[in-house]
């Protein structure tokens, strides 16, 4: 009878440990950068063996790829667009936004390590830099079909054009946020950049209909 139980225990112990060690990895990470960062650091920060490190994760760039894909599966849930009933197509992507933005305020992490990654060159391409470029690609792919659902009439090389400027600006503004902290207002720079996307996007589309 006890033997159930003793796995569920050394389950979740395990599970309780694997986030200590990604959250220990968030923290080395935002410091110093994926050069900085170490098992031994991660270890010290979490207050976990090594041994236990490497029972979760192969290897440093593992680690990574692991802190990435957990911070973008939570940013991707925010990331659903309200139902029609909600508004009008402006102020449902108006508030999409604001919800991407508050995802990226609560869990940068997948951006902010996966932008760092994705602008170095190396011999050997990191995993989580790989890792980085596939879900980005779900985001992508996230936004084109918004594109083609809220303007009707969007043909396929305006939705690719309006799904780079869209995917560019978030960059750009979540940059600038890094750079600034607080004083940039994140949510409400998302909102306005969600503007300017919708607007040129019905411009496209009546220019494809004339």
């Amino acid at each position: 009878m006890t033997k159930p139980r003793t796995t569920r225990k050394k389950r979740a112990n395990g599970v309780e440990s694997r986030q200590r060690i990604l959250d220990a990895t968030v923290e080395i990470a935002g410091e110093r950068g994926y050069e900085g960062t170490s098992i031994a650091a991660v270890s010290a920060a979490c207050g976990l063996p090594a041994s236990s490190i490497y029972w979760h994760f192969k290897d440093k760039d593992d680690l990574i790829a692991a802190v990435i894909e957990r911070s973008f599966d939570t940013w991707l849930a925010a990331v659903d667009l309200p139902a029609e009933e909600t508004g009008t197509p402006l102020e449902r992507v108006t508030a999409l936004a604001g919800n991407v933005a508050k995802s990226l305020v609560d869990a940068p992490d997948f951006l902010r390590l996966g932008l760092m990654l994705a602008l170095e060159r190396r011999p050997a391409e990191p995993r989580g830099r790989t890792v980085f470029l596939q879900v980005r690609d779900i985001a992508r792919a996230k936004i084109a079909e918004m594109a083609e659902a809220l303007v009707p009439g969007l043909d396929e090389e305006s939705v690719q054009t309006l799904t780079t400027y869209a995917v560019a600006g978030a960059d750009g503004l979540f940059v600038q946020r890094e750079i600034n902290g607080d004083a940039v207002d994140l949510v409400a720079m998302f909102e306005l950049h969600a503007e300017s996307v919708y607007e040129a996007a019905t411009r496209m589309a009546a220019r494809s209909k004339g």
